[in-house]
């Protein structure tokens, strides 16, 4: 039944190598029980709820991948987006976090539309590298910002906007221990490096007394306080159209990025370089992002982390079955999940805020009409706490400065129909 389904030999796999592979890939990515509850529950959301939901929708999506598209790839909440939703949306534009849900589900729905009728393909080919790079940078600054914020490293200050907090602090040594172990471990090639730096710092906290022991194992605790509590109707607001979009947008440039990486490290391309049900993979990302919205934990996306189980012999979606097999077991260890103070996370937000701003290497610094957006919207997002501000500012100068430069055609119709629509929402609606 395995062999037909997903067809284990003419991919040069087994049964035992392809479990192997999901271990090693849930190994890499199951910090994500710890660290997106703890992101959410700043925006008013039950963190024991959300635990449940980012196992449960993590579980769904990557059985779902497996079965439909049969990739090796795991899903799950994804970091930059949940933190924007948290940070950006609910703490900082003041929306509600059933309002923020409903944007995630609009922009989930719009996502997976764009995948079925592969427009998805089209966009991400019409829109500059550079830009792609900016927003991909930006997110990274903006994690770095939240993650310093949240472990009091960075703290307000009225005389210049921010200042930096009480570095000797518990809980600042804390979380830069927790960035500095990511870091070497990772250098040292070890694939469990952010989930041994968790287990670190919340083992030294209970040690001195910072974190209760409450038990291992429990029965989960209940969906019931955020399942299917998104406001679908409430979030078609006006002002809430550069959320919809930047939900949308960025999980496409981030999802189809990874999937491109992934795919070409399990050998999935044939000769003329087109990947292997990609359209399907696509298919099963979009429609994860407006479940999971349902569930109750925004914006599903694809992991890169699942490089490490292709790096170890996964070839098939019986990879991707099996991590989502570890996630329905991780329920049971909620009283685990919620021991972990809030800094033994940060560094876990701080190191993928290190590898986003990578992209900028990839960068021409030399062509100023196409530096000078992708500074525009990189530093953007962070200053102005706004990842969708980020991308609006970007696409609006992108169009602009090539036009004066007398390079107008090198834009594409897609940017300029994003950027007119942009700037019509600032101009109408304000920030």
């Amino acid at each position: 039944m395995l062999e037909r389904i997903f067809k284990l030999k003419k991919h040069g796999t087994t049964v035992k190598m392809e479990a192997l592979a999901g271990c090693t890939t849930f190994i890499t990515m199951c910090y994500v029980v710890f660290v997106v509850p703890e992101m959410l529950s700043a925006a008013g959301m039950d963190r024991g709820a959300l635990f449940v939901a980012t196992c449960l929708i993590s579980a769904i999506s990557c059985i779902a991948m497996g079965l439909y598209a049969n990739w090796p790839v795991g899903l799950a909440p994804g970091m930059g987006l949940n933190a924007f939703f948290a940070y950006a949306v609910v703490l900082g534009m003041g929306y509600s976090w059933e309002q923020a849900m409903g944007a995630v589900f609009w922009g989930g729905i719009g996502f997976m539309l764009l995948s079925i009728f592969k427009v998805r393909e089209w966009i991400v080919d019409s829109i500059p590298k550079g830009l792609r790079i900016g927003i991909t940078a930006g997110i990274g600054l903006f994690l770095a910002l939240i993650g310093l914020k949240s472990a009091g490293i960075v703290v307000a200050n009225p005389g210049t906007i921010v200042g930096l907090g009480d570095i000797t602090g518990f809980a600042q040594v804390m979380a830069s221990l927790s960035l500095f172990l990511i870091l070497a471990l990772s250098y040292r090639k070890m694939k469990s490096a952010v989930l041994v730096s968790i287990a670190v710092v919340t083992l030294i906290s209970l040690v001195t007394g910072q974190v209760q022991f409450t038990g291992i194992v429990s029965l989960p605790p209940s969906i019931e306080p955020i399942f299917a509590k998104l406001d679908i109707m409430g979030s078609l607001n006006p002002d809430m159209i550069g959320v919809i979009v930047a939900f949308m947008f960025v999980n496409l440039f981030d999802t189809t990025g990874t999937l491109i990486a992934v795919g070409d490290k399990a050998g999935l391309a044939d000769e003329n370089g087109k990947m292997e049900n990609m359209s399907k993979a696509m298919v099963t990302d979009g429609t994860a992002s407006w479940v999971g919205a349902v569930v109750g934990a925004p914006t599903v996306t694809t992991y890169v982390e699942s490089a490490s189980g292709v790096a170890v012999g996964g070839r098939t979606g019986l990879t991707a079955v099996f991590i989502g097999l570890l996630f329905l077991l991780t329920l049971f260890l909620s009283p685990l999940a919620g021991m972990v103070p809030g800094y033994a996370t940060a560094g876990a937000l701080l190191y993928v805020a290190v590898l986003m701003t990578g992209s900028l290497g990839a960068m021409d610094w030399s062509d100023l009409t196409e530096a000078g957006p992708v500074v525009i919207t990189t530093i953007m997002m962070p200053l102005s706490f706004s990842i969708a501000n980020g991308i609006a500012l970007g696409f609006i100068a992108y169009p602009v400065i090539k036009l004066l430069a007398g390079r107008v055609k090198e834009v594409s119709v897609s940017v300029w129909a994003l950027a007119i629509m942009f700037a019509l929402k600032f101009i109408i609606f304000g920030i």
